[in-house]
């Protein structure tokens, strides 16, 4: 069949997304792999699903496909631009939707300068909710990698999150360490790893290995738990202006207890149809 898809961007982390709520289609992995690839197929690091919700108190359900066409959580930055098509395609006239996610409910809304901001739910800090190998919590814990002892944040915001510390992301050793941490041991589904330089209190550059995709442009969950790590390490203030290689997002987080606040772009790059 001819599958009507729409190719995304956030920051450069980019998606195709796909309206199955007015397609009848059963996604499948080959599906996936091949909408992905770029030579042969669109190109993208994550498919993006939109379908009908399965609870009543939800607007959509969203499903994340990686490139590797597995299935993940979350995607901070693919959420924008689920917002931004939603309404786009006329989906829905709110200006406030409610998606379901595997692991639970985010908020999206479009703001007026045409930004979107997510509610990414509170951080899960819990070792064995992450899920991380240890004891109990600790801002940071110590992981061999390669030879060298590391200290990590360990966060997840629906997904697993790595966050290393570095002195420059500029020279930081993300093409080795990188899938290094993502298939740590102590990581049983896998990991995000994340590579945080402080420039102040008010900012960060950030760049991320992401589970099955590896490293992208930008990761919007991946900016939420290096704020989230920073913040917990007394080095960062509550908003928060995260550098990634495509670009820019604001995080804002109070602490302990609250939702973790992201704000951003999402840009629409063309649409057509391939035949599946």
């Amino acid at each position: 069949m001819l599958l009507r898809f729409t190719k995304m961007h956030g920051l450069g982390n980019d998606f195709v997304v796909l309206d199955l709520v007015t397609q009848r289609f059963q996604l499948k992995e080959r599906h996936i792999r091949k909408l992905a690839d770029r030579r042969f197929g669109i190109g993208c690091d994550q498919v993006l699903a939109v379908e009908v919700p399965q609870q009543p108190d939800v607007d959509f359900r969203y499903r994340i496909f990686n490139n590797d066409g597995n299935e993940v959580e979350q995607c901070g930055n693919g959420a924008r631009c689920f917002a931004k098509f939603v309404r786009d395609k006329k989906l829905t006239g709110k200006k406030r939707i409610r998606v379901a996610t595997n692991t639970g409910v985010i908020e999206l809304s479009i703001t007026e300068d045409r930004q979107v901001r997510v509610n990414m739910g509170k951080p899960i800090l819990s070792p064995i909710d992450i899920p991380f190998d240890a004891e109990q919590w600790a801002e940071t814990y110590a992981i061999d990698v390669n030879g060298q002892t590391l200290e990590i944040g360990a966060v997840s915001m629906g997904n697993p999150h790595s966050v290393l510390l570095v002195d420059d992301v500029k020279t930081a050793n993300v093409e080795e360490l990188g899938p290094a941490i993502e298939s740590h041991p102590r990581f049983p589904n896998r990991v995000n790893a994340g590579f945080m330089q402080v420039v102040s209190r008010k900012e960060i550059n950030l760049r991320v290995y992401e589970r099955g995709a590896g490293e992208t442009l930008a990761c919007g969950s991946g900016a939420c738990a290096a704020v989230v790590s920073g913040h917990l390490r007394g080095l960062l203030d509550q908003r928060v202006k995260v550098n990634l290689p495509g670009g820019s997002l604001t995080i804002d987080w109070r602490g302990e207890g609250h939702p973790v606040m992201m704000i951003g772009p999402a840009t629409t790059v063309f649409e057509g149809q391939i035949q599946i």
